[in-house]
């Protein structure tokens, strides 16, 4: 057996906005256990030294050399651009383009640790690493960073023969309060789970978008059956079987499916790859900084989408198939038929469509199942059914009420759509999910834009914000860092913020704590978004108070009373809850407490955010530059809130650009299912509109009868999209979007955009229908009335 104790800094670099992960390591003990980490001399001129003798062997124990991955050495020997707001904020007033200097100058690259600038000289490569990773003797980086006596972790590699379950059952009662036993894939999983959530919820809007897919094929097969169907007739009149034709129209679905398929595949890889370039892996939300994904082909993730597509192109041709099988070929044959047998007829219970609404009730009763809200999704695609199949019963209910119009087009589409509701069916399935998922997603993204924004409004009531760095970083602030920024002329008072993680258990991310003043009366300028609770302890409680982040109180039960244990100090410390508070920055749990407290049980006076108020009359702008001068622009952040607040926002909206393509992408495949009906319409139509032309009609006047019809159609489709969205905006809000992130959020219906938005859609659809039945306005009126002659 073999240990190997490492002690992880994320070390700030001075003047850049990334940042490097140092490992300080035992180098007498990590070629015991994990060799790969071990470095490798390199001379100034590139040769290797021989680590056997002379000068290179002791250079790796030398408290300031440095070892760094390819990847780290690559990244930081070159300028760094600029590349958007957030980066300009945080660059030290560079502004958005600007180049940031190579990191490693002459051999030599600079750490920061507190306010200080560390000079680490670069002494070679750590072969085996890869990322922007660092290597360090453990000794100097205690040194350096002073953490004198502290370590991250322990690497263990059990002797042979000794299970690791035994081993962990062992070891288990020997560790103090806040250690935790993980093996190395623990902490892999991990990593994933961080972005778990959003994989998940990406991939159910792609489920959606997959379904009003699936509308579209049943749209463009029940086009091509209208449109053969005499051919099909003809063919059974010859002797083919039904069961034959049906498998020919369902293996031409799947070959739709298929090739749609194949495009998918392909087009998804290539817009992966370019988002990657644009935004990044992490949408642009900058949560993962520094990393360059790589686009990853699975052979066998590829071959089930292609599969979903295929069986989208087989589910979406049943109908039609089905339809055009059913058919006597006698009937089918006779003039006229066609109009009478192009779209399905069978009628649809509206108690149906209740039961389904009944179940999707019970699903959002369900908890979630390893996170993820089952019960949720499932009512989503619930809701969705529904009101598809509602949707002959709303004609039913809204088509009587339109009745009274005095244009003969505008009556003829009204007696039209009155007398086959089906159409409505197959023209607005496709509308109604595409509408919902736009309306759903606009009122979540609504309602969660609108929360943030309150919330930063609440959480930043300060004037100015400065910063060293993050709280995982190396950068803080001391006591005598405060007591300078105090003194400063203007500042009328500060409050400090200092972060740290906790490992609260071996399968749990880490858990944020945060300790800053507390007014005992619940006054001043402390105040938490709460949304239970009070912002003053309990009187008379035993224990120190907390306030628990709406995560933290998800995740383990908490109500305003409970006791709450925490690991700090190296020991399990209880507080009793005194509030729940709303928090958008921290998904996995936070804990608020007293920063009295926290330097009492932990003996740790470090800052890592300071809020400053200035006097009036003041301009913070004077402050902040005065700041930045008295500790050097390279080593602080400082920000004032409305800066912070539009920042937030931006990686917000930037976040949930790939949203808003998906809802532009089902809107135009609804657009495409309405022209696709239309043009199976026009063409069994054709007697219809040649006895309308006979009646007196003209050619546009055919043209703007589809254009009603289009948009009445739609109408329809929109009405019934705009209720089952506001439905699953509800979900989306309370169950899904709370199971999977335990956040709240405050409903913002956004009613303007989405009545500009409906219009526009009917309006289009109506344009669109008329397009797509071109065909019949060209055919000239005998010949369109021969065929029933």
């Amino acid at each position: 057996a073999a240990a190997s104790p490492v002690l992880e800094i994320e070390a700030r670099l001075p003047g850049r906005d990334d940042s490097l992960r140092i490992l300080g390591l035992d180098l007498f003990r990590v070629m015991q256990v994990q060799p790969g980490l071990m470095p490798r001399v390199v001379a100034t001129a590139g040769r290797d030294v021989d680590d056997t003798g002379g000068d290179g062997r002791l250079a790796a124990l030398q408290p300031s050399n440095l070892f760094l991955s390819a990847d780290a050495r690559a990244l930081l020997e070159q300028p760094l651009r600029v590349g958007g707001r957030q980066q300009a904020a945080e660059g030290n007033g560079r502004a958005e383009g600007e180049l940031q200097p190579p990191a490693i100058q002459d051999g030599w690259l600079l750490a920061q640790s507190g306010l200080r600038s560390l000079r680490l000289r670069v002494a070679g490569e750590v072969p085996g690493a890869s990322g922007l990773v660092g290597v360090m003797d453990i000794a100097g980086v205690q040194q350096h960073f002073e953490r004198l006596g502290q370590l991250s972790r322990i690497d263990l590699k059990l002797a042979d023969g000794i299970a690791v379950d035994t081993a962990m059952r062992a070891l288990a009662p020997l560790l103090p309060a806040g250690v935790a036993l993980r093996v190395p894939e623990a902490a892999a999983s991990e990593a994933g789970t961080l972005s778990r959530a959003y994989r998940v919820n990406l991939t159910m809007l792609a489920a959606i978008a997959l379904l009003t897919g699936g509308f579209l094929v049943f749209s463009t097969q029940l086009l091509a059956v209208a449109r053969r169907r005499r051919e099909f007739a003809l063919l059974r009149a010859l002797g083919l079987e039904r069961r034959a034709l049906m498998h020919g129209l369902l293996a031409e679905g799947a070959l739709v499916g298929l090739v749609g398929g194949l495009l998918g595949v392909v087009l998804g890889h290539a817009l992966a790859g370019g988002a990657f370039r644009l935004v990044g892996g992490d949408l642009g939300a900058g949560f993962f900084r520094g990393l360059a994904p790589s686009l990853q082909v699975d052979p066998v993730l590829s071959l089930a989408y292609l599969l979903l597509g295929v069986a989208a192109g087989v589910l979406g041709t049943w109908v039609p198939a089905h339809e055009a099988a059913r058919v006597a070929p006698a009937r089918a044959l006779r003039a006229g038929e066609a109009e009478r047998t192009g779209l399905p007829q069978a009628k649809v219970d509206g108690r149906l469509a209740g039961g389904l609404l009944g179940l999707a009730a019970l699903a959002c009763l369900l908890p979630p199942q390893g996170g993820i809200p089952v019960g949720g999704y499932a009512a989503v695609a619930l809701v969705l059914a529904a009101a598809v199949l509602a949707l002959p019963a709303l004609a039913r209910s809204v088509l009587p009420l339109l009745e009274h119009g005095r244009s003969v087009l505008w009556r003829l589409a009204h007696a039209r759509l009155s007398a086959t509701p089906a159409q409505a069916v197959v023209a607005g399935a496709g509308v109604i999910a595409s509408v919902a998922l736009a309306v759903s997603m606009a009122i979540m993204v609504s309602s969660f834009r609108v929360s943030v924004d309150e919330w930063l409004g609440q959480v930043l009531p300060a004037d100015l914000y400065v910063r060293a760095s993050s709280s995982a970083a190396s950068g803080y602030l001391d006591p005598s860092a405060l007591a300078t920024i105090a003194a400063v002329e203007g500042v009328a008072a500060v409050d400090t913020t200092r972060l740290v993680n906790l490992r609260l258990s071996d399968t749990e991310p880490l858990f944020s704590l945060l300790a800053r003043p507390v007014n005992a009366d619940g006054q001043g300028e402390w105040g938490l978004p709460l949304v239970a609770g009070s912002l003053v302890a309990p009187a008379g409680a035993t224990l120190p108070a907390t306030w628990v982040s709406e995560a933290a109180a998800d995740r383990h039960r908490l109500v305003p009373g409970s006791v709450f244990e925490l690991p700090i100090g190296g020991r399990m410390q209880g507080f009793v809850v005194a509030g729940i508070w709303r928090d958008y920055a921290r998904q996995h749990g936070a804990a608020l407490i007293d920063s009295r407290d926290y330097v009492a049980l932990t003996g740790d006076t470090r800052i890592n955010d300071v809020a400053i108020r200035v006097a009036a009359g003041v301009d913070p702008h004077s402050v902040s530059e005065t700041l930045r001068q008295r500790f050097g622009p390279e080593h602080i952040t400082v920000a004032l809130p409305g800066e912070i607040r539009a920042l937030s926002l931006e990686i917000f909206d930037r976040t949930f650009l790939i949203t808003y393509l998906m809802e532009a992408v089902a809107i135009l495949i609804g657009l495409f299912g309405i022209a696709t009906t239309f043009a199976a319409l026009a063409t069994t139509r054709q007697g219809e509109f040649g006895m309308l032309r006979h009646l007196g009609l003209t050619r546009g006047e055919i043209g703007r009868l589809i254009a009603l019809e289009g948009a009445l159609t739609a109408g329809l489709g929109v009405l019934a999209g705009l209720l089952a969205g506001g439905a699953i905006a509800w979900v989306l809000i309370e169950i899904i979007n709370r199971q999977s992130f335990h956040w709240s959020m405050d409903l913002a219906v956004p009613w303007l955009a989405l009545g500009v938005f409906a219009t526009s859609l009917v309006v289009l659809a109506g344009g669109v229908a008329r397009l797509a039945g071109r065909h019949a306005m060209q055919r000239s009126a005998v010949q369109a009335v021969k065929a029933d002659w």
